[in-house]
C-alpha cells in the first residue's frame, strides 16, 4: 500500500488533466469495442466502428491538448502507448477471428510494438529518450484508418466500395511503415548505447 501512495505522489496532482482523462476514456472504450465486435451483426459492426473513431480520436486530442497547454505528464506518456496498442491490437484480434485480417499480419504487428516497447524500455532504464518517429505516426493513422475500413466491412456500408481490399491494403502499408519506424528506434538505440560506451 505504501508503495502505491509512493507511485501516486510521484506521478502527482498534475496528472489528474484532460489529456489524461481522454486517455483513459479510450481506455474504457476498449471493452465496450471488444463486447460489440466479438460476435458482429451489421448494426453491432457498425456502433463498433463508431466505437472505435471515437477512441482513436481521443489519441490524436489528449497528445495534442497535453502540448499545446503543456499538460504532458509522466502517468501520460505511460498510459498513452499502452492505450493505443490495446485499442489496435484488440481490434486486430477480433477482425483475424472474423477472417478479415491474416493471422501473420497480425503476428508481424505485434511483434514488431513489442520489440519496439522492449527497447524504449530498455532505453529508458539507462536514461536514454528515444523520440517518436513521424514515420511511427503515420503508421498509427494508417492502421486505424485500416481497422474502420475492415470493421466497416460487414455492414451496409460495405456498398461503397470494396471495404476489405481498401483495408488490407491500406494495413499492409502501415505494416512497412511499422518496420521502417521500428528499424529507426533500433538506430537511434544503438547511436545512443554507442555513445554511452553500453
Amino acid at each position: 500500500m505504501n508503495r502505491v501512495l509512493e507511485i501516486w505522489r510521484d506521478i502527482g496532482q498534475d496528472s489528474l488533466n484532460l489529456p489524461n482523462f481522454l486517455t483513459l476514456v479510450r481506455i474504457l472504450l476498449i471493452p465496450v469495442f471488444i463486447i460489440l465486435f466479438v460476435n458482429p451483426t451489421p448494426d453491432q459492426s457498425l456502433a463498433a466502428a463508431i466505437v472505435f473513431t471515437i477512441a482513436s480520436v481521443t489519441d490524436m486530442l489528449d497528445g495534442y491538448i497535453a502540448r499545446r497547454t503543456g499538460q504532458v505528464t509522466k502517468l501520460g506518456k505511460l498510459l498513452d502507448p499502452i492505450a493505443d496498442k490495446l485499442l489496435v491490437l484488440s481490434a486486430l484480434i477480433l477482425l483475424m477471428n472474423v477472417d478479415r485480417v491474416s493471422a501473420l499480419v497480425v503476428l508481424l504487428i505485434i511483434a514488431r510494438e513489442v520489440a519496439v516497447t522492449g527497447i524504449r524500455a530498455i532505453a529508458a532504464g539507462e536514461g536514454m529518450i528515444i523520440p517518436a518517429e513521424t514515420t511511427g505516426k503515420y503508421k498509427m493513422a494508417l492502421q486505424v484508418i485500416a481497422v474502420i475500413l475492415l470493421i466497416l466491412e460487414g455492414t451496409g456500408l460495405a456498398e461503397l466500395g470494396n471495404m476489405h481490399l481498401a483495408g488490407t491494403v491500406t494495413l499492409y502499408l502501415s505494416l512497412v511503415l511499422g518496420y521502417i519506424s521500428g528499424g529507426q528506434y533500433v538506430w537511434s538505440f544503438w547511436k545512443q548505447v554507442v555513445a554511452k560506451g553500453l
